[in-house]
């Protein structure tokens, strides 16, 4: 079981093992779902793909090929599970 604790400030810390698992990073945004028995789900929010179109262009930027994103997107994925 994960606990917390909230500060004066209405923060908290997620602890790390709920952070692995829901692979969270600096920055992501959460869901707070308050269901009328009193739980509280949390969840990732994730973009849709309008929210992100044309981000990743850069005039001058030099292309990256599948085989580079395929290898950095691997490499991402096994940090995240450090």
């Amino acid at each position: 079981m994960a606990i917390a604790r909230l500060t004066s400030k209405g923060q908290i810390t997620i602890p790390k093992v709920v952070r692995n698992t829901l692979r969270l990073h600096t920055g992501d945004r959460l869901e707070f779902i308050v269901m009328q028995t009193g739980d509280v789900f949390i969840r990732p929010v994730t973009k849709k793909v309008d929210d992100v179109f044309g981000k990743l262009h850069k005039p001058g930027r030099e292309p990256v090929s599948i085989e580079d994103m395929d290898s950095a997107i691997r490499h991402r994925i096994r940090a995240s599970f450090k």
